[in-house]
Parts: C-alpha cells; structure tokens; sequence
C-alpha cells in the first residue's frame, strides 16, 4: 500500500495516472479507518456521512453552551449541515451569537446551519401526526430531523383520538406519505389509530405528556407497544430526533425505488 506522499510524487512525476492515483488514495483512506476529531471532551466521527448518509448530530443536553459551539465549529469544516438537538434558549442564544449562520428552532429546540438553503431532495413526502399541542415539542424535533435529512414533511397537529373527527379531516394527506411518524402522550392511542387506517409504515413516538399515571410516557410507551395494529415501530419516550431519522431514511429509499 502506497502513502499519501508517495502517491503524489509519482503524480507530478509522471509515473502514476490521476485515476489510479484516486484509487490508492481511497484505499490509503480505508486502510486508515474512519476519521476521527479529538476535541478532548468530545470525538468527532467526521466520517459518519460517507457511512450513513447524515453527519453526526449534537446532542445538547448535558453539554454546556461553549461545548456545542466548539462541536458546531468543527463540523461545519467537514459537512454542509449541522443539526443540535435538546438546546434550550440559553445555550442557543450563546451559540446563535458566537456563530454566524446557526438558526435556533424554539419548538424543536434545535439548532441547526446550512452551507447552502436546506433542500427538499427527496421524492413524496412524510407526515408527522401529533396528538396534542402538549406533544409538539417532540413532533417538531422529528419534522425538523425529517427535514434535515432532505424530505419534505407534512404536519398534522392536534388530531387526537379525544376529538378523532379532526384526524378523519386530515385521512388523505397522512395516507399519502410514504412514512407516517405519529407522537401522542396519555395514552398513546393515536398510533394505533392511524395504524388501522393506512398502509404507509409507521414510527410511534410516546411522550411524557401526561397525568400521574402517564408514568413519565410509560403508559403511552406500553400502549404502543403493545398496539395490535400492524406496521406501527416505536422509539423511546420523547425521541422526536429518532423517529424523524428512522422515517427520513424510509422516504429516502423509497425515493430511490420510485
């Protein structure tokens, strides 16, 4: 195997094709493993797009305002996009100050940068299906993480099964997605709802909206679950983040199909 500076000098000798030369060089890369940014308090998996498609994202709960700047910094030199999830207005206003370009999305309470205006790059669309106005937190953190990874993404909000007329209303744009994310806190019912209604899959996220006996989202997580409807996967309790992702990558390839 050839380093990197060998290479290059058998290029500008003459001795090695451009194209060869792209082909050890890909293999001196391989060879080396995934790159890997020391920050002391935090490594960087800069490589992480080319073997999933999305960037590592930040997850800010816990991290302190001037870490996730650091963080923000660094990928921004390796991608076109940077997503921080669970940031709340404090450590976003420092980072949206020190940073030029990061946007904070109060709701979602993310924050997120774009080298270039975010794309909708993939075909059709997903719906993301709240329950209560209580739950939106969680749902927009899914929708943004949906948009992110390049869908287009429909909300549906305050649809749940204690008013389900106003879910009925909404039936063909939800069963028009490829993906369907469906966020309730309570009792969870609504994914199954939607489950017994649609034939798109569905990504169920339980909240810990909810009285006493909601146990933090432990009913809604259990309910869902246990759902006996068909074609429903659940995340943990309060994962919007997750959810989005797992249905972004759902349309993605659906897209490719299509």
């Amino acid at each position: 195997m050839m380093n990197l500076e060998k290479i290059l000098k058998l290029v500008q000798a003459g001795d090695l094709d451009v194209e060869e030369a792209k082909k050890q060089i890909i293999k001196e890369g391989s060879a080396a493993g995934p790159a890997n940014l020391d920050l002391g308090f935090a490594q960087l998996d800069i490589d992480r797009e080319k073997r999933t498609g999305f960037p590592e994202v930040i997850f800010g709960e816990g991290k302190t305002a001037e870490q996730i700047e650091e963080i923000f910094r660094r990928l921004m030199e390796h991608t076109d996009r940077v997503l921080a999830t669970r940031v709340d207005a404090a450590k976003a206003a420092h980072v949206t100050a020190a940073v030029e370009g990061v946007t904070y999305h109060e709701t979602a309470r993310s924050l997120t940068w774009f080298k270039r205006p975010m794309l909708k790059v993939h075909d059709g669309y997903i719906a993301v299906v709240c329950a209560g106005t209580s739950d939106l937190p969680v749902a927009e953190e899914a929708a943004l993480t949906a948009e992110c990874l390049g869908s287009h993404v429909e909300r549906i909000f305050d649809v749940g099964v204690a008013g389900i007329h106003r879910l009925f209303r909404r039936l063909e744009l939800i069963r028009g997605a490829n993906a369907i994310v469906v966020v309730a806190g309570m009792e969870g019912a609504l994914a199954s709802v939607v489950g017994g209604l649609v034939a798109k899959p569905i990504v169920a996220v339980p909240t810990s909206i909810g009285y006493g006996a909601n146990l933090a989202g432990i009913a809604p997580l259990l309910s869902m679950l246990n759902s006996c409807s068909p074609g429903i996967s659940v995340v943990n309790i309060d994962n919007g983040f997750g959810a989005g992702y797992y249905a972004g990558l759902i349309n993605k390839n659906m897209s490719k199909r299509a």
